[in-house]
């Protein structure tokens, strides 16, 4: 079982930002788990959960061109958890989605690429 709050799932079709924030999230003291669709996300997180070993927080990609996105892909997280915190990420900061994340059932919002500060402070809103 991980430490308590340390558990983070990534979603992100791009294998080099998830590559990227995995690392950054080790560095942070987080175990992170990377899904590369939003589908792969959602069997991961109701696994978890199930197991009584839940994700802390999910960082989801807003847009997956061959697959499902963030914003198809929370609804399902919080239909299995309704406590669920889930941070949008996109390299597009101009999406509507971005700013009127909470509309979409999102804790916050981070764009891409981000900086290890900036994930830091992220999480910790997204947490609070």
């Amino acid at each position: 079982m991980s430490e308590t709050g340390k558990k983070v799932l990534v979603m992100d079709d791009e294998e080099i930002v998830a590559d990227i924030a995995q690392q950054m999230l080790k560095y942070l003291g987080y175990e992170a788990h990377i899904a590369m669709t939003g589908e792969q996300a959602i069997i991961d997180y109701r696994k978890a959960f199930m197991s009584g070993d839940p994700f802390a927080l999910v960082i989801m990609d807003l847009n997956i061109p061959q697959g499902m996105g963030g914003v198809e892909a929370v609804k399902h997280i919080l239909e299995i958890d309704k406590n669920a915190k889930v941070v949008v990420s996109s390299g597009y900061s101009g999406d509507p989605i971005m700013r009127e994340y909470r509309a979409y059932g999102f804790a916050a919002s981070i764009g891409k690429p981000f900086d290890i500060k900036g994930l830091e402070t992220v999480i910790q809103d997204a947490l609070a």
